[in-house]
């Protein structure tokens, strides 16, 4: 990979890395909620699984995936139906005061399931394998595996950040008229993620 490729490469995952897509939206929702010790696991799994998906995606997963029409409609149609779900869970959460009761934080696990159901994930992953990578066998791999290892830096990077910042103002969010409209903001924030997807949908539907 020569250093055009991978400063583009570089830039393209900051991009999209740092700006909010549902992963960020939910880790600074957790962050606020749950404080940064206990979101630990959420960040941690997409962290992981992220660069997974990614290095899965480049050794063609995503073309097998995404074969048939009926299954990308079916993909689209649970992504968003589960964000959706999300976005009404932050939005009814529990005041940050009592975080320590109900309401669990994601864990790893789920974390890393989310990534196959997260619309910004596949356009991401999609993006960085289909625009920068190029050749054959050892090579291509080569490019991958780049590409999947410079994704784990980033998405630490944005996955701390964004849990910091929702932890950071965390103390501002006691009353329960501030975490109200906070959760609010998070929750349309997710909701608005899911437009371009719906109206996808929309469309297969139609045609």
């Amino acid at each position: 990979m020569s250093p055009q490729t991978f400063t583009a490469v570089l830039l393209f995952s900051l991009v999209m890395g740092f700006t909010p897509g549902p992963n960020n939206v939910m880790l600074a929702a957790s962050g606020a909620r749950f404080g940064i010790g206990r979101t630990l696991p959420h960040l941690a799994g997409v962290t992981i699984g992220f660069p997974v998906m990614v290095l899965l995606v480049g050794l063609g997963l995503a073309s097998i995936l995404l074969a048939s029409p009926m299954l990308q409609l079916g993909m689209k149609v649970v992504s968003c139906a589960y964000l959706l779900w999300l976005a009404f869970q932050i939005a009814r959460s529990a005041s940050a005061s009592a975080s320590t009761g109900d309401g669990k934080p994601m864990t790893f696990l789920q974390a890393a399931a989310f990534q196959w159901v997260n619309p910004k994930a596949w356009l991401m992953a999609v993006g960085a394998i289909s625009a920068y990578t190029a050749g054959r066998g050892m090579q291509l791999y080569f490019q991958i595996a780049i590409i999947a290892l410079l994704t784990v830096v980033v998405t630490l990077l944005s996955t701390l950040t964004w849990t910091a910042f929702g932890a950071i103002i965390r103390r501002w969010l006691r009353a329960p008229l501030a975490l109200h409209l906070f959760n609010l903001v998070m929750a349309l924030l997710l909701v608005g993620s899911t437009l371009p997807i719906l109206l996808e949908v929309w469309h297969d539907l139609k045609s």
